[in-house]
This record gives C-alpha cells, sequence and structure tokens, in this order.
C-alpha cells in the first residue's frame, strides 16, 4: 500500500483492531497470571473490587488500583476495552490516527474513572443525538468515546450519597445520556477557541461542560468533595506490562514497513496541529514506531523521575501514547515536557510526585505549540500550562477527567493569538 509515497505492507481494519486489541488482552492475561500466583486473588475478591469500582464517585483523583486492586482494575479496563473494540468493529470505520487515539486514551482512564457503568449512558445520549440530527452513529462516534471524561458526573450523582439511591442512578444515567448528546455539537464549536493547538479538544469541551454542571450541582447546595484516592506502592508488573506493550508496538511498525526508522525522522517535521494524522501521513508502520518510542520514554520519565506506575500515571502514559498516532511526536512534545518540569522544579514541587508527572505527561497536549512557533516558546507554553492546570480543578470540582485538556485549550486560547499578534507587528 502507498502512503503520500510511503510504501508498506497492507494491514486492512481488521488487522489494525487486532493490533488494538493487544492492548485489552494482555492486561486481562496479566490479571490472569497474578491470580494463579497470588493465593490472596480470587473471584471473590476480584468481584468485590469490581463493586467498589464501579459503586465509588470517580471524580478526580480517584486511582482503580487502589480502589478495587490491581486485577479489578485491569478487568475494568479489559472490559472498557473489548466496548470499544466492538464498536469500532460494529461501526466499521477506518482506523486512522484520531481513532487509535481516542481508543488508547479511554483505555488509560479505565485505570482512572471511566468503568463499566459510567461509560454506557454517554453512549446512550450519542446515539440518540446521532437518531436526532438524522445521521450515523459512526459519524460521530469519536466524540462520544473520548466525551466519557466527563464519566465521572454519572458515578458522582448515582454514588455519592447525594440523594437516596432509587432517585439518583437515574439521575445519574440520564445526566449521562445529556453529556452525550450534547458533546458532539459542543466540541465541533470549542475547536475554534484554541484553533487547533490543543490536541485534547474533547479535554477543552469537557472542562467547559463540567464546569456548567458543577456550577448547576453547587447552586442545588450539592457538594462536590475533591479527592486523593492513590495507589502508592511500587509495582513493577505494570511498568513490565507497560513496557512489553510498547516494544509490540515498536515491532509492529517494522513488521509493517522496514523502513519506518528512516520514516520516522519525517514524523518530526510535522507541527502537530488538529488534523495531524500520522497514519495517513507517513503510514501505519511508522505512527505504531512513534507511538512505541513515545510510551517508552514516558515510562522512562516516570522511572527515572522515581515515580509510581498507578492509575492516573497509566492513563497519562497512554494518552502520550496514543496521540503519537495523530500529532505527537518527540520534537514537539520535549520543550513543553520541559517547560512544566522546570517550572515544577523552580516552584519546589515534588518532581516524583503524581501530580507533576502526570501534568508533564499530559502537558503534551499543546505540543502543536511547539511543534510551529519553536521549542523556546514551547518551553514558556510549558510552564504556563503547569500554572493552569494546578489551579483549574477546582473550577469544574474534578467532574473532568481532561484536567489537562482544559488546561491546554486555556493555554492555546490565550498564548497563540498574542504570538501571532507579535508575529504581525515585527512584519
Amino acid at each position: 500500500m502507498q502512503l503520500n509515497n510511503i510504501v508498506e505492507k497492507k494491514i486492512g481494519r481488521n488487522n489494525a483492531l487486532l493490533i488494538l486489541s493487544v492492548f485489552p488482552v494482555s492486561i486481562l492475561l496479566c490479571c490472569i497470571i497474578l491470580w494463579i500466583l497470588d493465593s490472596q486473588i480470587n473471584y471473590k475478591t476480584i468481584l468485590t473490587g469490581l463493586a467498589n469500582i464501579i459503586f465509588t464517585p470517580t471524580i478526580l483523583i480517584t486511582d482503580f488500583l487502589e480502589v478495587g486492586g490491581i486485577s479489578s482494575a485491569m478487568i475494568n479496563a479489559a472490559l472498557i476495552g473489548f466496548l470499544n473494540l466492538f464498536f469500532l468493529k460494529k461501526c466499521k470505520l477506518k482506523i486512522n490516527g484520531l481513532l487509535i487515539a481516542a481508543f488508547l486514551t479511554v483505555f488509560g482512564f479505565s485505570f482512572f474513572g471511566i468503568n463499566i457503568y459510567n461509560i454506557i449512558p454517554i453512549y446512550v445520549g450519542g446515539f440518540l443525538y446521532s437518531k436526532y440530527q438524522n445521521i450515523k452513529f459512526k459519524s460521530i462516534i469519536l466524540s462520544v468515546i473520548l466525551g466519557t471524561g466527563l464519566s465521572p458526573v454519572i458515578s458522582q450523582i448515582s454514588f455519592s450519597g447525594i440523594m437516596p439511591m432509587y432517585f439518583s442512578i437515574p439521575l445519574g444515567i440520564l445526566s449521562g445520556i445529556f453529556i452525550g448528546f450534547v458533546i458532539v455539537p459542543l466540541a465541533s464549536h470549542m475547536l475554534r477557541f484554541h484553533d487547533g493547538y490543543n490536541i485534547y479538544n474533547i479535554g477543552f469541551t469537557a472542562g467547559i461542560l463540567g464546569t456548567v454542571l458543577t456550577s448547576f450541582l453547587r447552586s442545588l447546595n450539592i457538594e462536590i468533595v475533591s479527592v486523593n484516592i492513590l495507589y502508592k506502592q511500587k509495582n513493577y508488573v505494570l511498568f513490565l506490562v507497560l513496557l512489553l506493550q510498547f516494544i509490540f508496538l515498536i515491532i509492529v511498525g517494522f513488521i509493517i514497513n522496514k523502513k519506518s526508522i528512516i520514516n520516522y525522522k519525517k514524523i518530526l517535521k510535522y507541527k502537530g496541529r488538529i488534523v495531524t494524522d500520522f497514519t495517513f501521513l507517513v503510514g501505519y508502520g511508522t505512527t505504531f514506531l512513534n507511538m512505541g518510542i513515545l510510551g517508552i520514554l514516558s515510562l522512562t520519565f516516570v522511572y527515572i523521575t522515581g515515580g509510581i506506575i498507578n492509575g492516573p500515571v497509566i492513563a497519562a502514559i497512554f494518552s502520550v501514547a496514543g496521540f503519537g498516532a495523530f500529532g505527537k511526536h518527540l520534537a514537539n512534545c520535549l520543550p513543553i515536557c520541559l517547560g512544566t518540569l522546570l517550572w515544577a522544579y523552580l516552584l519546589k514541587f515534588d518532581i516524583s510526585s503524581t501530580s507533576v508527572i502526570i501534568t508533564v505527561l499530559f502537558s503534551t497536549t499543546i505540543a502543536p505549540v511547539a511543534g510551529t512557533f519553536g521549542p523556546l516558546i514551547g518551553i514558556l507554553a510549558g510552564v504556563l500550562h503547569f500554572t493552569i492546570a494546578s489551579n483549574i480543578g477546582i473550577i469544574h470540582g474534578g467532574l473532568n477527567l481532561y484536567n489537562n485538556g482544559f488546561a491546554g485549550g486555556l493555554v492555546a486560547g490565550f498564548l497563540v493569538p498574542i504570538i501571532e499578534a507579535f508575529k504581525r507587528g515585527e512584519k
């Protein structure tokens, strides 16, 4: 197959889905191995852990590895992964860069906020929207999948104890249907604000909608209490599983295109601004190579800083790797990460803390700023991102899992017009 003068093996939709299925399958296999090796793990502990995950309000930060245990969190992630694979196969969509990014992002967040209960109402809302607009569901499935970043709204209303459960659960489900219904038109409109310089556009959209919903709940004297439930133990099993998954991507990249390493330098020339689909621009082989490299570098960063591989960190790593198919690469991510990390260090934050690590990794949402305006502006954008991301959670009350996507939209919407104004002045 030839894409933009890139010759590689044709993989087709089914093979692309098969490659993506490796992630939930490998996580499920790891869970089974742990079950066999650890006598304390049995079906009762796993079911209890799953129940804890489902019936817990999942606002930021609720780490499923801590809430339900490693095995239950893995099963939850596998279930979410298989569910999304089912939708992608059913919709018969071409597996492009954004679909890959969406799949891996939501898969990552299924360790941290998204569960099999709070994801379904949003899908139902998206389906109803497609019927209302008389359009095919597959044309909006991407926005709906990524819209599950607001799934904590469903869990918070359903299980926070703000009202009797016979009333709160239906209300929570209805709120999810509402989110799924409105997320698509909102997302297309919000793109204009940051002009494509924030890769996590749905994160910005979810931040706006989450802020509106939080304000509404607070106006009814419904308090949203922030939490910080984190898994804090060193676990090299999770590190090894993720490492093997990213090595797998690199190997697949070479199998699809033996010249993927040569073509890799072509990726580094792209600015990354929406829409930059690497599967179309450089082919699947080089795209998977780029994803694997970003995933391994993210893991290395966590290891070097002494961080913990927990739910939020897994979500951040998969988001970076996933969007390696849609705009991110080493050249445009590095300046942003350096700026974020530098500012955290100067402000004397603990570099090994989960909050700093995920902010650094998620800050790559504004990688197009560095790709377009250069590394110095990228470092400045990283500084600004850390400042905003550290303080913006109070606005949406933790109901938006994509907090950094929200912050990134504000950074891009604020910084880019100023930079462009100065550039016009110089001319």
